[in-house]
């Protein structure tokens, strides 16, 4: 009779309780141009064509009058593209405008456990409100995956400071992080180059996102934190020209911890 080995079994069980599962999240960020160039239903087809776990969107109306976008006066964006693409969807408010409100989105196949709105800090008076979106979503595995939304100032000096703040608010989340939006800044801005050291960047910088016709400059971003726990499988810019940006996908793949 062959003796039992205590120690075997102890790392048997030690393996066990920390295996890794690998879980892969297809992740869109998308700049509407607050629907002037395309119906809330050709933009639901297309984000529903791309199949993403997760969406980022900004420039989002909600029941304004725009002159320039009239056939988009008192709808309801991401109630609308929530409906064409069958995902859960949140809102956060940046500023009032038009009779209604202009802001950020967020999609998911996955449910939110909570979302948050955050505003970035006004460093010059007069300008324009900015935010963050955060939304926490369970995948169906149980882990729970911070999600975030963002559009920076115009200028150059401000979005520093905002991206300071962003690193400040997400970087104290206990989950995995993802953040994507448009940050109004080249690669080599000192904002990207400097500011989102230790994200996991999810494509090169010559994966142009404006203009949509011809891409000349890259300011639309999908980030990951912690850099090592993420990979990335695929990325692209797919061709559209339903808003003024292409969009931002990427395949990341998440390495989670799991006590068995």
């Amino acid at each position: 009779m062959k003796r039992f080995c205590f120690l075997c079994f102890v790392c048997l069980l030690s393996v066990a309780a920390f295996s890794q599962e690998k879980v892969q999240l297809k992740v869109m960020t998308y700049n509407l141009r607050f629907g002037e160039l395309a119906s809330l239903q050709e933009l639901g087809e297309f984000i529903k064509q791309e199949n993403p776990d997760i969406v980022m969107l900004q420039e989002v109306d909600v029941n304004t009058r725009r002159e320039r976008a009239p056939k988009q006066n008192g709808k309801h964006f991401i109630a609308e593209l929530g409906f064409y693409t069958g995902m859960f969807s949140a809102y956060g408010k940046s500023i009032p405008y038009k009779g209604g409100y202009y802001g950020l989105g967020l999609l998911s196949k996955y449910p939110f456990v909570s979302t948050e709105r955050v505003l970035l800090p006004m460093v010059e008076e007069g300008r324009e409100q900015r935010s963050l979106l955060v939304g926490r979503v369970e995948l169906d595995n149980g882990e729970v995956v911070t999600v975030a939304s963002t559009h920076l100032d115009l200028k150059a000096s401000i979005r520093p400071v905002q991206v300071k703040y962003i690193n400040k608010v997400l970087k104290k989340e206990k989950n995995p992080v993802l953040l994507a939006g448009d940050f109004n800044a080249r690669p080599d801005a000192p904002e990207i180059a400097e500011g989102m050291k230790g994200w996991k960047h999810s494509m090169s910088d010559d994966a142009y996102t404006i203009p949509a016709k011809e891409p000349k400059s890259k300011i639309d971003y999908i980030f990951s934190y912690p850099e090592a726990a993420w990979q990335v499988v695929d990325a692209e810019v797919p061709v559209s020209y339903l808003s003024d940006h292409r969009p931002v996908v990427a395949v990341l793949e998440l390495n989670v911890q799991l006590d068995k």
